[in-house]
């Protein structure tokens, strides 16, 4: 597998340097409108490739600024975020009425449905990823309150995802599709796992020990997807509270236990016939809990607006 796309201004004419980049830099993102310190003698490079939900670029330049307006969401179609690791210099960031300075060992979440705008005074060296809110949201609770701030990557689950994002854009040319695909969502997984970690109790609404078990039942029941016998009486047992608090929990994020191990079980049945589409629908439904296949085939479609058979057509070209 090869990337996708590489642009490199030392191909283009000085005077058409800042147009093109600017045309890649909106295909590749979103629209935003730039601002060159030197457009004439502006270098830039951006290489794009695709991991499944996850899609993964690596930027160098010269110092730029990058501004997404009001006039760009109204035309947006999904509501996007961009995942920003500075490797050479640090990037200030604005949004939210916040502005934080991240320095490379760090990485900021951008929205992309909210004014923001991004610069850097120095010639930086970027890994930028983008993620759909569906799919950021299905690893995450309430992905927004994480947007305008900075993350410690030099340690702990922050640490693994950073050093994973760099080994997967270095080896990225030697993966096949499906590795591709699986790579994409164990990045998904290590930002969601890091983000849990950094929760700030003051700014959710939960208390910082309802906090803890909802993150330790959530930690269970994806690890025990594939547990004909999962329940919200073998959960409040394992994780040691009783099954009305249990269900007390999940009132706290506007779902049922009986939901949350349905739709995980759905996303892990759809992610492993997105990596081997050549197992049967049946099988893959049975593994993941689900002995009615007509069942989980309406299950699927509500959850993902297709139809397991119509999502293995789409894979397998």
């Amino acid at each position: 597998m090869t990337a996708e796309f590489t642009f490199s201004t030392a191909t283009t004419e000085p005077q058409h340097r800042s147009s093109k980049w600017n045309a890649v830099v909106n295909d590749a993102y979103f629209p935003l409108e730039l601002q060159f310190r030197d457009p004439i003698h502006f270098n830039g490079q951006l290489s794009r490739m695709s991991m499944g939900h996850v899609g993964m670029s690596r930027l160098t330049s010269d110092p730029l600024s990058y501004e997404r307006r009001r006039a760009h969401i109204r035309e947006a179609r999904e509501e996007e975020y961009l995942i920003t690791l500075p490797r050479a210099t640090s990037v200030e960031f604005r949004q939210l009425g916040r502005e934080v300075r991240c320095d490379p060992g760090g990485f900021i979440i951008e929205r992309g449905d909210e004014p923001y705008r991004f610069l850097y005074e120095n010639p930086n060296d970027l890994f930028v990823l983008k993620v759909g809110r569906k799919a950021l949201e299905e690893r995450v609770r309430q992905p927004d309150r994480f947007c305008a701030k900075v993350f410690n990557a030099t340690s702990g689950t922050a640490g693994l995802f950073a050093s994973m994002v760099d080994q997967a854009q270095s080896k990225f040319a030697d993966l096949g599709a499906a590795a591709g695909e699986t790579v994409g969502r164990q990045l998904l997984e290590l930002l969601g796992l890091a983000l849990d970690e950094t929760v700030d109790a003051s700014s959710s609404n939960l208390s910082a020990v309802r906090t803890a078990h909802i993150s330790r039942v959530e930690k269970f029941i994806r690890e025990n997807l594939k547990n004909p016998n999962l329940s919200p009486d073998l959960i409040a047992e394992s994780c040691g509270i009783s099954k009305r608090y249990l269900h007390d929990l999940f009132k706290d994020v506007n779902g049922t236990v009986s939901q949350q191990i349905r739709d995980q079980r759905l996303i892990a049945a759809r992610d492993r016939l997105a990596t081997a589409p050549g197992l049967p629908i049946s099988e893959v439904s049975y593994r993941f809990g689900f002995s009615d296949q007509a069942q989980f085939s309406r299950l699927f479609k509500n959850k993902f607006g297709i139809t397991p058979s119509a999502f293995k057509a789409e894979i397998s070209g």
